[in-house]
């Protein structure tokens, strides 16, 4: 398990979390940061919470079973709405075939009417005449038992459908929650697994992991401003300014963005690729932010990683931080890392923008070119680090309107814990 796995962690807590900014200590502290002071929860307590949360799963896929189930009974004959519907069909049937015949006996009775000769008695005239009545009455009562009949029908049916329908939107219901449900089970399960590695690794760490502040990540050629559809490469250089050389050395980036509020992430929108310099292959720096290992690094010897980075067109103007570190870990067991991130401010241009000459984001006090972008504010592409950041004073917090970037930086250097691990338990 990588030393600064934790880091990736603040690094996310710390963009929505700006509190952060307020409990600020030095990376390596010999104490908790303030950040971590609150007590973690027990393994009793994550296995409890793991327990709850796979009973409401369980829960919910029993409940999404049922509305499954419930739909599916629509289709049986003995579904009560299914056959208060089939028996207003054959009401309605039946009231149809009594229409029919009375209209026929209308009919009939005044054929009989029409019929009669001349020499018929009033008595047979008054006969034919009072049937034809009587046909009449009956073939408008039928008829208005079959729109009764048809409109009981038409409501049976809509009773049935409204129901249908209502089934169906509770099966979407039920898979919500299912979702839901799921996802609180995996978040348990994670966390209790986490537990477990970190009591683990403690119970088994016997030497601490230290700053080294020898180990350097310095990034050049990255711009000071990047045009939204376009892709930059840049330099990432490691080295190893101590005298004993580093059995394993983990480069680590990390790139942010937001649009020019800094209050909405569009880290979605941006994109870091990395490649061994003897490569023409692209990598995607993995979800720890790491990438592969330089293996050894010698006492004074330095390696350049070539970096990418590529923002999407549909990227909104706004602001970008590239962050990068390094850990190292020795065969007999010992291991370490630079004691904070050094980060890289850039302006996000629009696409199509032209912003002319720009420089490059160094860790200079110089502010980049931004011809005719109007960023919130003139900060320069500086580097920003926890121990800067804990002084409350950083030329680069305005660019970012920095709820978001130098929190990143400040909240991972703070959260900066290091635990004690044997050799290899960083794999």
């Amino acid at each position: 398990m990588k030393i600064r796995r934790i880091l990736a962690t603040a690094v996310a807590a710390a963009v929505t979390t700006p509190a952060l900014l307020l409990s600020v200590t030095p990376a390596f502290a010999d104490d908790k940061p303030a950040a971590q002071t609150q007590e973690k929860p027990s393994i009793a307590e994550l296995e409890k919470a793991a327990a709850a949360a796979k009973a409401a799963y369980d829960d919910a896929v029993a409940a999404e079973s049922a509305a499954y189930a419930a739909l599916r009974a629509f289709d049986s004959d003995t579904h009560p709405l299914t056959a208060a519907a089939k028996a207003a069909e054959t009401a309605a049937a039946l009231a149809d075939t009594a229409k029919t015949e009375a209209d026929q006996a209308v009919v009939d009775a005044q054929a009989a009417v029409d019929a009669l000769p001349e020499t018929a008695t009033e008595e047979e005239k008054s006969a034919a005449a009072t049937t034809l009545t009587e046909a009449e009455s009956a073939a408008a009562t039928a008829a208005g038992a079959k729109a009764a009949a048809d409109a009981e029908v038409v409501e049976a049916d809509d009773a049935r459908d409204d129901a249908r329908v209502a089934a169906a939107r509770a099966i979407g219901e039920a898979q919500k929650a299912t979702k839901a449900a799921l996802a609180d089970k995996t978040a348990a399960d994670e966390a209790l697994a986490q537990a477990k590695e970190e009591e683990a690794e403690e119970g088994e760490d016997d030497e601490a992991c230290v700053p080294e502040t020898e180990l350097t990540t310095v990034v050049t050629g990255l711009p000071s401003t990047v045009v939204a559809g376009t892709k930059v490469s840049f330099n990432l250089r490691v080295t190893n300014g101590t005298d004993r050389t580093m059995d394993e050395v983990l480069p680590f980036a990390y790139v942010h963005a937001t649009d020019r509020s800094g209050l909405n992430d569009i880290d979605d929108l941006v994109h870091l690729q990395w490649s061994s310099t003897s490569s023409s292959t692209w990598e995607t720096v993995d979800n720890e932010h790491y990438m592969d290992a330089i293996s050894p690094l010698k006492a004074g010897a330095h390696t350049d990683v070539k970096m990418r980075l590529t923002i999407d067109a549909s990227a909104p103007a706004g602001n970008g931080v590239t962050f990068v570190a390094g850990d190292y870990f020795n065969d007999n067991g010992t291991c370490g890392g630079t004691p904070d991130l050094e980060g890289y401010e850039f302006l996000i241009a629009a696409a199509g923008t032209e912003p002319g000459k720009v420089d490059d984001a160094k860790p200079s006090t110089t502010e980049p070119n931004t011809s005719a972008l109007k960023p919130l504010s003139g900060a320069s592409a500086s580097p920003v680090s926890g121990s800067l950041a804990a002084t409350g004073s950083s030329s680069a917090t305005s660019q970012l309107a920095l709820a978001s970037g130098a929190a990143l930086a400040i909240g991972a250097g703070a959260v900066f814990v290091v635990r004690r691990r044997k050799a290899g338990s960083h794999a």
